[in-house]
């Protein structure tokens, strides 16, 4: 949820919503609970066996889009989560629809997304028998989600009560709630349903002892503080705090690409993302080893390579403080606290003087020069001027998405970020065919806000047919895609390792032709001037607009 949004309340019904007591359906009950949660956008390819649900959602006043593709429709609803906070909803039917949600479920697990999936069954009699397009929906998901339920009679409120508090506590993620079709339709007694009331829990900062005295302590002491901030920043809307901490104490900040912007990318302080660039880590490595102090806030080094594997010494002056408990031992912290980030870092600095003048030696200016230095934003033309480019020509609080590929990594060190949720992407599962729905969904959520997307030519491949509901949505998205008719970051990988160039190289497709047929606007484009006329050409278009951006398929050689 970006900055200025406000916090998610009590899961009940609010002004103007009927309550449960009007409600005779166990689809309208689960329905109104979504909804009174904050809930305003379901994505679906509808089935008969979800008939049912769509229409209770509908009834209830969130929208319901069609899409042309299930994992499409999962992105898109994660879009439209980075603007409000509330869950996601997917609406899949049985069998074969939501087979096809697998891919955006396990991206939501991975990427700590709060997603709740509706999905229809046949009743449990009738599966005894049936077969056709049946199986264990739960099975097939359990291991992809936070937590897997099939709504009997009479349960329908204290299900969708439990999705959604799993979906959002701790750390975010997939909910199934599996509806059989006889159960959808079946009248509920008002007296068998819960209140819909679940207050939030109160913040929870590190308890006082010997642990939280020593962290302070710790941080009185720090002549070379270093903070490294991660996704759980965002999901506890602890972001402000994480800033007004960094500036107090004079601590230089990375973060993980999903945090980037928690400081403005312009603040001397702020190091940039880190995780895929080899070449970034090169310098930013280096500091976490040097530090006398490292505060992990709220960091989930699920979206790291290898190289971020126990990157400090052994003894080193390191203090975690993360929403749940540290068991993926990708690294070890002196002193551990679970709890509220913001509330954390509160309690960390509570009577320590502020500071200033640390890192006398100005290794952190150096290594921020360094990497801006190497990444190619001056070339005359390429991928790195493609991004420069486009940042130049879009205002500050625009928001991004981007593929996965070549091109992310080097997108997501030059697009600078201003605040939270600047540029959205699949870091932890790292799914391509992501940043055209990604953009859709949120673009939907926030009409008035600059949204593009970054494509490489692959991966807007893999769903092109998602230009069409980006036709029927209306929305005046710019798409930039990368067009090198090759899978560059593969192929990277195959020369260093040696290998045969096989498999990565494809025919070039039309990409403005495309985009003409299916209702939008495409262009070709070949040097700075002509992107940026397009560019700003596409940000007064009613409809979207495709820029394809012609670059050499080994344009990426020394960038990453």
């Amino acid at each position: 949820m970006a900055e200025g949004v406000p916090d998610r309340t009590d899961i009940v019904a609010g002004p103007g919503e009927a309550s449960d007591a009007a409600v005779t359906t166990a689809s309208e009950i689960i329905a109104r609970r979504l909804h009174a949660a904050g809930c305003r956008h379901a994505f679906t390819i509808p089935g008969g066996e979800v008939l049912a649900l769509m229409q209770a959602l509908e009834n209830a006043g969130i929208r319901v889009t069609l899409v042309r593709h299930e994992n499409a429709g999962g992105f898109m609803a994660e879009g439209v989560h980075h603007h409000d906070g509330a869950p996601g909803i997917l609406l899949t039917t049985l069998g074969p629809g939501l087979a096809n949600a697998a891919n955006v479920i396990a991206n939501a697990l991975q990427d700590r997304v709060p997603l709740i999936v509706l999905s229809g069954c046949v009743p449990a009699l009738e599966a005894e028998t049936y077969t056709h397009q049946v199986f264990d929906h739960t099975a097939l998901l359990a291991p992809i989600t936070k937590a897997v339920f099939r709504v009997a009679p009479g349960t329908a409120g204290v299900v969708a009560d439990k999705a959604l508090a799993m979906a959002l506590d701790g750390q975010p993620g997939p909910v199934l709630i599996d509806v059989p079709i006889d159960v959808q339709k079946a009248e509920v007694p008002a007296g068998e349903m819960p209140a819909p009331r679940r207050p939030r829990p109160s913040p929870a900062a590190p308890a006082p002892g010997p642990d939280l005295e020593r962290a302070r302590a710790w941080l009185a002491e720090a002549e070379r503080p270093l903070v490294i901030a991660g996704v759980d920043v965002l999901n506890q809307e602890a972001s402000a705090a994480v800033a007004r901490f960094c500036r107090t104490y004079s601590a230089p900040l990375i973060t993980t690409y999903k945090a980037k912007g928690v400081l403005p990318e312009d603040d001397p302080l702020a190091l940039g993302g880190a995780g895929l660039s080899p070449r970034v880590d090169a310098h930013l490595l280096p500091l976490a080893k040097r530090a006398d102090l490292v505060v992990l806030a709220g960091y989930d080094p699920i979206e790291m390579r290898i190289g971020w594997r126990n990157p400090w010494d052994e003894g080193a002056r390191v203090v975690e403080l993360s929403a749940v408990p540290n068991t993926h031992y990708m690294h070890t912290a002196a002193l551990s606290f679970v709890g509220d980030v913001g509330a954390g870092l509160a309690a960390l600095g509570d009577g320590i003087a502020a500071r200033a003048g640390t890192w006398p030696d100005g290794e952190p200016a150096r290594a921020r020069d360094a990497i801006r230095a190497g990444d190619g934003r001056d070339e005359t033309w390429g991928p790195a001027a493609i991004v420069d480019e486009c940042r130049k020509v879009l205002p500050r609080n625009a928001v991004a998405t981007v593929d996965s590929g070549a091109h992310r990594i080097l997108l997501s060190q030059i697009w600078a970020c201003y605040e939270p949720r600047g540029l959205l992407q699949s870091t932890a599962l790292c799914t391509m065919g992501c940043a055209l729905p990604l953009a859709m969904g949120r673009k939907l959520a926030e009409p008035d806000r600059p949204v593009i997307a970054f494509s490489g030519d692959a991966g807007l491949e893999m769903i092109l047919g998602e230009l069409t509901t980006l036709r029927d949505l209306r929305l005046p998205l710019p798409i930039v895609v990368f067009t090198d008719a090759s899978l560059a970051l593969i192929a990277l990988k195959q020369r260093g390792a040696g290998y045969d160039t096989l498999a990565v190289d494809f025919g070039a497709s039309d990409f403005p032709a495309i985009a003409r047929a299916l209702g939008g606007h495409g262009a070709w484009c070949e040097d700075r001037a002509t992107l940026r006329a397009e560019l700003e050409a596409a940000l007064a278009r009613e409809t979207f607009t495709l820029i394809a951006a012609r670059i050499d398929a080994r344009a990426y050689e020394g960038r990453l």
